[in-house]
């Protein structure tokens, strides 16, 4: 099981490189907002409570859950970005960045789990 972990870890952090390296270049014009790392992790938490309330199987749950979104998701670059934000004085940007992120993320994951559990 712990390689099914380390391959699925590879494979989120591969897709989460690849959509920050996209998002940088083209979503990030005109704002401090990092929208990439929002992105991510309000899809990753969405995607964790659909595949926690669709009961995986122990394996698949930790490919999935603990590999591939846990690779894709990234609670340190959103507080190294959180920490930037008011070390550049964009205060206005980080309240917004954080509730969305800590708010949006626990209403994503209700969400999926919501729509899980109707699977």
């Amino acid at each position: 099981m712990i390689f099914a972990v380390g391959f699925g870890a590879s494979l989120g952090a591969v897709a989460r490189y690849a959509l920050t390296s996209y998002g940088k270049k083209h979503w990030m014009q005109g704002t401090a907002c990092p929208r990439p790392t929002l992105l991510i992790n309000l899809t990753g938490a969405f995607f964790l409570g659909l595949a926690f309330a669709l009961r995986l199987p122990a394996s698949v749950y930790a490919f999935l859950g603990t590999g591939v979104l846990g690779g894709y998701t990234t609670f340190s670059t959103l507080n190294t970005e959180m920490v930037s934000l008011a070390e550049n004085g964009q205060k206005h940007v980080l309240k917004h960045y954080l509730l969305a992120s800590y708010l949006g993320g626990a209403v994503l994951l209700t969400c999926g789990y919501y729509l899980g559990s109707l699977l």
